[in-house]
């Protein structure tokens, strides 16, 4: 008796602990994320920092929902509503590959997300564009994932792991020793830190089945929304912020290829490697992220970075970053806002 009086109260405490649990997604935010969804598809726009967001909130163009202004889910706020008349989820990711892309998945696999529009401002490592340029890159890679090659070995020597297909040799490397400091006599040596290989990200489901692989490094942007970015040719943009003024005016330029990696780039040896190596043009810590999560999701997506420094390639006395981020921020939010109404016109 006293055995089933306490298999009783067992099974009543456990019943009580399941019946209080909602699960990873609460009751109030499930219906909530119903709600949203009913009057959806959406366009979902990623934004790193609150100083890139900012404008756009502030903007005229953004009207928010009446009923449900924002949902609060998982540390980050997806605020919902209208931007030149059309249906926005907007969220910030906070700084790096990791903030990004776990944002972007939350927002893809929460919300029914037509399409994703990420901005925000970059280095520049091309020197054909200026600070206050808007660029619009046709592919984007992370170049932070490296193979790094012991001491001694070279390009002709086979990386760890290599042969069982996890790293390759296709994409190229860095070799330390290019960028020693001359000696005296101008000889070079050997660098202890030797070589880094570059190498593409694993992504799954390859052809719909679970935990098989596929590799990608140059992740294109969205052909059609890269095809309506061209009519943003010749928009005017700000060119003068508190008195300081660029040498011309800001231009918007669909360019080849833009690089993330979890590093703050002010270093103009790496910079220059970057623009020879890949034909690199905008340097961020984000945008991959981004475009490697929406082509995972198969989600079309496209990004508009605008140029608020030299990435090292600037004077040792500057700080152009400090300067021009409010300018190059404002200027990545007009041309975002300027697209939207010519991808639905």
């Amino acid at each position: 008796m006293d055995r089933l009086l306490s298999f009783i109260v067992l099974v009543g405490l456990i019943t009580s602990i399941i019946s209080s649990v909602d699960g990873a997604i609460s009751k109030t935010s499930m219906t909530k994320i119903r709600k949203v969804n009913s009057k959806g598809p959406y366009l979902g726009l990623v934004v790193p920092n609150a100083f890139e967001m900012t404008p756009l909130l502030q903007s005229p163009s953004f009207v928010a929902d009446g009923n449900i202004p924002f949902l609060d889910f998982s540390g980050r706020r997806f605020r919902i509503g209208r931007l030149e008349n059309e249906k926005v989820i907007i969220v910030m990711t906070g700084l790096s590959m990791l903030n990004a892309g776990l944002a972007t998945e939350l927002l893809l696999s929460l919300f029914e997300v037509k399409g994703v529009l990420h901005f925000g401002i970059a280095g520049n490592a091309n020197p054909n564009f200026q600070i206050g340029d808007v660029v619009i890159p046709h592919y984007w890679a992370h170049t932070g994932l490296w193979n790094w090659q012991r001491y001694g070995d070279g390009p002709g020597d086979e990386l760890s792991l290599e042969s069982s297909g996890d790293y390759t040799r296709n994409i190229g490397y860095l070799k330390f020793s290019d960028y020693n400091n001359g000696t005296k006599h101008r000889t070079s040596s050997d660098n202890l830190l030797n070589n880094v290989w570059y190498q593409p990200e694993e992504i799954f489901p390859k052809n719909g089945i679970p935990e098989v692989r596929q590799h990608a490094f140059w992740v294109p942007v969205n052909k059609n929304y890269y095809a309506v970015a061209e009519k943003l040719k010749g928009m005017k943009l700000e060119s003068c912020i508190n008195s300081t003024c660029l040498p011309r005016a800001p231009m918007v330029v669909r360019v080849e290829r833009g690089s993330s990696a979890n590093v703050f780039l002010d270093n103009a040896a790496y910079r220059n490697f970057l623009r020879s190596k890949f034909n690199i043009t905008a340097v961020d810590m984000e945008s991959a992220a981004v475009a490697l999560v929406c082509f995972q999701q198969r989600t079309p997506f496209i990004v508009f970075r605008a140029l608020s420094d030299l990435a090292g390639g600037g004077s040792s006395q500057s700080n152009e970053a400090g300067i021009f981020a409010p300018l190059a921020a404002q200027n990545a939010v007009s041309v975002v806002l300027r697209f939207i109404s010519l991808l639905f016109s």
